[in-house]
């Protein structure tokens, strides 16, 4: 077994704690499956959050999910002219029999554009 990182991004439709939720338990659901995954393989997970999003940690997703012994972090993502808006960002540190090569990296709607070298 081995320490991998899977990363992943959704962009959100609008600054709501409530879609904030959905949209992030969305993705962090899309890497636990793509990645066959459960919640005791998890290890810990970064999130970050554009500065125009203020209504709630992403973190809070997680804890919606279930996910309630792992650490969780939050951080702002540098204020970027020109970025793409609304987006929160995850990089989780997981333990698994998957390669690097193996490894499902999950960025959902207009995010794909963020990382084509490694959307899935």
């Amino acid at each position: 077994m081995a320490v991998r990182a899977v990363r992943g991004a959704v962009q959100l439709d609008r600054d709501e704690a409530g879609h904030m939720d959905e949209r992030v338990g969305e993705l962090l659901a899309a890497v636990l499956e793509r990645n066959e995954l459960v919640a005791d393989d998890l290890i810990s997970i970064w999130f970050t959050a554009t500065p125009d999003l203020h209504s709630d940690f992403p973190a809070a997703a997680a804890r919606g999910l279930g996910i309630v012994d792992v650490p969780l972090i939050c951080a702002q993502e540098l204020d970027v002219e020109g970025a793409m808006p609304r987006v929160v960002r995850i990089l989780v540190h997981v333990e698994t029999y998957l390669s690097r090569a193996e490894i499902s990296h999950v960025y959902l709607g207009a995010t794909a554009a963020l990382r084509k070298d490694i959307a899935q």
